[in-house]
């Protein structure tokens, strides 16, 4: 029969083991694994993101409900609340956490974890936010999509140039709690510099705000209003888009939920962004790791305009925009 000290050394013998080993190989593991996501908004609110990424994960074999189950956590536009939903991803035995929507979500989660993996999108330059240094060698836990803010400013305010060829002023609309903020409007005052012309920036990061920075612009009477991607915007887009059509202002926006829901016009990476981030996603669930993943950045972008939304503020699109067109809305 064991003696008191021996009962003793086999419970610290065993204790001192379990310590070795981190809580998650310890816990029981689930049935299916477990996929965390982090989207900065609403779940009445987000096909644009979440169906593409549901798709890039069945083209890796996983259907959710069914070999995997996910974990949604949804900031509806309001980066002040990704921490804590970030913290209640992390707390779960999470194979892989998605973050949509900006490179908010991702800080949050890089911000609490060295070790779970986070597949980011990012509508900003990923390295030049911080997210990680090397795109094409992913250091850490995190890969995903980055944007390319740069080209894309310039490819907007050309479009509006084009339809407003007399203006010499256009305006950009930021979140200022955006962490892509201040480097979208640098990029875009070097876009303005570049084709002559002044820009004005409106700033806003809630509801009041975007009907004072419309109210602005209605004063103002830029060419045109540049509005990029942006939690708070996306969520928000129906609202956008009619007070651009109330002060008949010409809007460009970065994806096409914007022309669908009445935009004048957008150009943006589209969908297959968040369908990337799925298929990475199901790459580590198969084994891969993130280092093994370079950061994709979109190589396609897609112009969709809106004739409807054009007539309405008696704009006449010119035909060389409708040849470049991907999609014209009726």
């Amino acid at each position: 029969m064991p003696t008191c000290g021996m009962r003793r050394r086999t419970f610290l013998a065993a204790l001192g083991s379990a310590s070795v080993f981190p809580f998650s190989a310890r816990a029981q593991q689930p049935a299916v694994p477990i996929v965390g996501c982090l989207v900065n908004g609403s779940p009445q609110d987000t096909d644009f993101s979440v169906a593409p990424f549901q798709k890039g994960l069945g083209e890796l074999g996983y259907v959710d409900g069914e070999n995997v189950a996910i974990e949604y956590r949804w900031a509806s536009g309001h980066n002040e609340r990704l921490p804590a939903l970030a913290a209640e991803l992390v707390s779960l035995p999470v194979a892989v956490i998605a973050a949509l929507n900006g490179s908010a979500s991702a800080l949050a989660l890089k911000a609490l974890t060295k070790s779970i993996p986070i597949v980011f999108q990012t509508g900003g330059d990923a390295a030049e936010l911080g997210v990680l240094t090397n795109l094409n060698r992913p250091e850490g836990n995190l890969t995903g999509v980055s944007g390319i803010t740069n080209f894309l400013v310039a490819q907007q305010l050309d479009l509006l140039r084009q339809l407003s060829p007399k203006a010499t002023t256009f305006a950009l609309l930021t979140n200022p709690a955006s962490p892509n903020a201040r480097r979208l409007v640098e990029l875009t005052q070097a876009a303005a510099r570049s084709i002559g012309c002044d820009l004005i920036l409106v700033t806003a990061s809630n509801d009041a705000e975007l009907d004072a920075a419309f109210a602005t612009l209605a004063e103002r009477r830029p060419g045109g209003v540049v509005v990029p991607t942006n939690a708070l915007f996306q969520t928000e887009r129906r609202r956008v888009v009619a007070l651009a059509a109330q002060y008949k202002i010409a809007a460009i926006y970065d994806t096409r939920e914007f022309a669908e829901a009445g935009g004048l016009i957008s150009c943006g990476g589209g969908a297959d962004r968040f369908r990337q981030v799925g298929v990475y996603v199901g790459r580590i669930l198969r084994g891969a790791r993130p280092a093994d993943l370079p950061v994709v950045r979109p190589s396609k972008f897609e112009l969709v305009i809106n004739l409807k939304a054009a007539k309405a503020i008696g704009l006449d699109l010119p035909p060389a925009i409708r040849s470049l067109a991907d999609t014209v809305i009726e």
